[in-house]
């Protein structure tokens, strides 16, 4: 992708050296696989029918890029790290650029993916269609390492979404650990084989769906107490300060080594369910660094994350409904 004036990418890229004149941020958030999110609406999936669908939205997508920029839109100084490759990674930065989140890219030969979302408006079912990814080689991901390490945060560095084909279990542990040595936060949201190798560097906090916790436990996992023990057996054990544990539709589980707090959903009218989690983070993360109590953080998440199910596609939580919604969140401590 050459013209006369040189590379392509050097006409849309802001490099690396170019943010040295940049405050340093106080959040960094890490993408090791975005993607376009294209997200329409259908009254019903049925197989083997053409379904014709509403207009699409698109948004920058990836967990990492959504947790920024949620964070952008409360004002937190926050920067998002990740690979782009191809007329898709173009098109993706475009879209940030117009949030106006600032980035810090990495170019990769391969090309950025897409993912494709449908709402079903008669259940509220939401149908996502999740690509591989872009083939990330060893020398791009040396970069990526070298590019973090010279560029690192103030105060957390959040680690969101899982990994692109090319990319090593042990690839997010060795960011941890270097974020780590610089005494920084980490924040989790991963998934995958990559989880086990992570938590091993212990994080401040990790936040799994049920499913995610589940897959780490070797025995079956039946019931509130037992999530709780099972969470609070992780704490222990060094690999987590926090779990804040997602359970859907039936809310959410704040543990601590000594407390432990529930949270039931908010009754919200729900035009999607995608990007609630990312926005969960990003409120969280905001309210933490505003000084709240880790319970008013977690509050603050619980509203984030049903800020986010009134917006269609990725548009994530807005800053005046999680405001608003923050004072209907119930929070019980659990003995």
């Amino acid at each position: 992708m050459k013209d006369q004036d040189g590379s392509f990418f050097e006409k849309i890229l802001i490099k690396p050296t170019l943010h040295k004149t940049m405050p340093i941020p106080d959040v960094m958030t890490i993408t090791l696989n975005p993607a376009v999110d294209i997200v329409t609406s259908t009254d019903r999936v049925i197989a083997n029918h053409k379904l014709r669908c509403g207009n699409a939205l698109e948004h920058p997508g990836g967990g990492g890029i959504n947790v920024a920029r949620v964070l952008q839109r409360f004002g937190v100084n926050v920067q998002a790290l990740y690979p782009m490759g191809g007329v898709t990674g173009v098109w993706h930065k475009r879209l940030l650029d117009e949030e106006v989140v600032r980035t810090l890219v990495v170019e990769i030969s391969n090309e950025t993916r897409e993912s494709f979302s449908v709402h079903e408006t008669s259940t509220s079912h939401d149908y996502r269609f999740i690509l591989p990814g872009p083939f990330i080689s060893q020398t791009e991901l040396a970069e990526f390492r070298d590019v973090f390490t010279s560029n690192l945060p103030k105060q957390y560095v959040v680690v969101s979404g899982g990994l692109a084909p090319g990319v090593p279990i042990d690839f997010l542990a060795d960011l941890i650990h270097l974020s780590k040595k610089n005494d920084l936060r980490v924040i989790l949201d991963s998934n995958g084989p990559c989880l086990n190798l992570a938590l091993a560097q212990g994080v401040y906090l990790f936040k799994p769906s049920l499913s995610e916790l589940c897959s780490l436990s070797p025995t079956q996992l039946t019931g509130r107490d037992e999530y709780i023990k099972f969470c609070k057996q992780l704490i222990n054990e060094g690999k987590a300060e926090i779990i804040a544990l997602s359970l859907a539709e039936q809310g959410a589980i704040l543990v601590t080594r000594n407390n432990t707090w529930y949270a039931a959903s908010l009754s919200v009218e729900i035009k999607t369910t995608v990007g609630a989690g990312d926005s969960f983070v990003g409120a969280m993360i905001w309210a933490l660094i505003q000084n709240n109590t880790l319970e008013k953080s977690f509050a603050y998440g619980m509203a984030g994350g049903a800020a986010a199910l009134l917006n269609s596609g990725t548009s994530l939580c807005h800053v005046e409904d999680v405001r608003r919604l923050v004072s209907e969140v119930k929070l019980i401590e659990i003995e």
